[in-house]
């Protein structure tokens, strides 16, 4: 009795071991590849998606709520088999790597990712008094006049030191 008892639970071990392999494998065959160009953006870019899912002259939405920009439609493109759409990465969209989706009219799904990365900063930097701006004539004109001052009253009291007009 106990031989036939661990004969099936091995069985059973095995067969649930080999359908919670497949079940993935099925899962990925469902859905397919949606190209996302750039693949790499910043905030305020904006993005076209496409794939062959949706068939020929077919049309879809896509769903970029990850990201926090919405959904989008896609269409039929010049080549007749592609389907494309397009959406903006919002100003506020953190960098890290986002999933796009798109749910086809024949019921077929695509997916893929796109990576939000910090926008790079443009024009001058505001570092406060010099750097890259150039140099404001108002502010050198002072520090010339305090380091003039500053020379004249340090030669006075030298020269004061030394010719003993010290008063005791």
């Amino acid at each position: 009795m106990r031989t036939t008892v661990r004969l099936f639970t091995g069985t059973a071990l095995a067969v649930a071991a080999l359908g919670a392999l497949a079940a993935p494998a099925a899962f990925a065959g469902n859905s397919e590849t949606l190209e996302v160009y750039p693949s790499e953006a910043s905030p305020g870019t904006t993005i076209t998606v496409n794939t062959l899912a949706c068939g020929k002259h077919g049309r879809g939405v896509g769903d970029a709520n990850s990201l926090g920009a919405g959904e989008f439609h896609l269409s039929s493109s010049t080549h007749k088999e592609v389907v494309v759409g397009q959406f903006t990465v919002p100003e506020h969209a953190k960098p890290g790597t986002y999933g796009i989706s798109v749910a086809c009219d024949n019921g077929k799904t695509a997916r893929g990712d796109l990576t939000v990365k910090h926008r790079r900063p443009s024009g001058h930097v505001q570092t406060g008094v010099g750097g890259s701006v150039g140099p404001d004539t108002a502010q050198v004109t002072a520090g010339a006049a305090v380091l003039a001052a500053a020379a004249v009253g340090g030669v006075w009291l030298l020269r004061r030191r030394a010719s003993g007009a010290q008063g005791h």
